[in-house]
């Protein structure tokens, strides 16, 4: 069972990098399982990405379009792979986890995410360090810890602003979430 709680960050980009570590950490966990177990670590991913993003969407990007010199052209890119994520990971929620094609398409997926976590870590993250005092960013780990809280457990492609995420987000939430209590999910 993945907790998206990580009680040893003092921040929201110590928080978020610790969240992006666990997630490598699972892409491994998917890439060495198979079966039941496969399915299981990627339902744990799935609902970490998902949750991950939205409070991304909710509390990092706004701040960042209004606090970083660049913030509307980096976070446009952002909001542009997120979408683009979401739409893979829904597809690969399709798939047989034992299939080829689940393979060959989530070994791009993972390549992917990746690229994304890091982009973040550097053109978004390390600039709200900068920019934000200590107060800020605590406040700001405590509004993404919330809005995970209340946040999908699956991917909704098209949801990637503040105002779609806060719309949507509470119904999509609560579907999602008898949805997995329905299937049995183990990504809780």
């Amino acid at each position: 069972m993945t907790d998206t709680t990580i009680s040893t960050a003092q921040d929201v980009v110590s928080f978020l990098k610790a969240q992006h570590e666990q997630i490598k950490q699972l892409f491994g966990e998917v890439s060495r399982s198979s079966g039941d177990e496969r399915q299981t670590a990627f339902d744990r991913l799935r609902r970490l990405l998902a949750v991950h993003e939205t409070a991304e969407e909710e509390v990092v990007h706004p701040k960042a379009r209004t606090q970083l010199s660049d913030g509307d052209s980096v976070v446009s890119q952002r909001l542009e792979e997120e979408n683009e994520g979401k739409q893979a990971l829904a597809e690969l929620e399709k798939l047989d986890v034992d299939s080829a094609e689940f393979d060959t398409k989530f070994e791009k997926f993972q390549k992917d995410v990746i690229e994304h976590a890091e982009a973040e870590e550097k053109q978004e993250f390390a600039q709200l360090a900068i920019e934000l005092d200590d107060e800020q960013l605590e406040r700001m780990r405590k509004a993404v810890e919330l809005a995970e809280s209340t946040a999908p457990t699956r991917p909704h492609a098209g949801v990637e602003s503040a105002t779609a995420n806060m719309l949507a987000g509470p119904f999509a939430a609560m579907l999602d979430r008898a949805r997995d209590a329905i299937s049995g999910s183990r990504g809780k």
